[in-house]
């Protein structure tokens, strides 16, 4: 299983404590230090849509620029974004097999990850 996050971010902290506590083994892939692929937002978005991990509701988002937040019309405007500031992406996310989750939820990760 591995987990895309950034290691400041207090629903990543939840989600790991929650591994720990659970016993459930992951690989932790580093936003800020690593950045994120193309292929990989691509991938998603075939999986789940970038609607699904397009966090409109976090500070990164809120604090752009009106213009950028009106230029975004499509997934590739989308994605452009996403793999510049990767703190919009929704967090974390969880890839396990064919399971893709993007937050926390503790009911979801009791049914799939245990």
């Amino acid at each position: 299983m591995k987990v895309y996050g950034i290691t400041n971010c207090n629903t990543v902290k939840k989600a790991l404590d929650w591994f720990k506590a659970n016993n459930v083994a992951y690989e932790f892939h580093d936003f800020k230090k690593l950045g994120i692929s193309r292929e990989k937002l691509e991938e998603w978005d075939a999986k789940a849509g970038y609607e699904k991990f397009l966090n409109k509701q976090g500070l990164t988002w809120k604090q752009l620029d009106p213009a950028v937040k009106e230029g975004v019309k499509t997934k590739d405007d989308a994605l452009k974004l996403l793999q510049e500031k990767t703190s919009m992406i929704k967090r974390p996310v969880i890839e396990k097999d064919d399971f893709l989750f993007f937050g926390f939820d503790e009911g979801v990760y009791n049914n799939e990850l245990k």
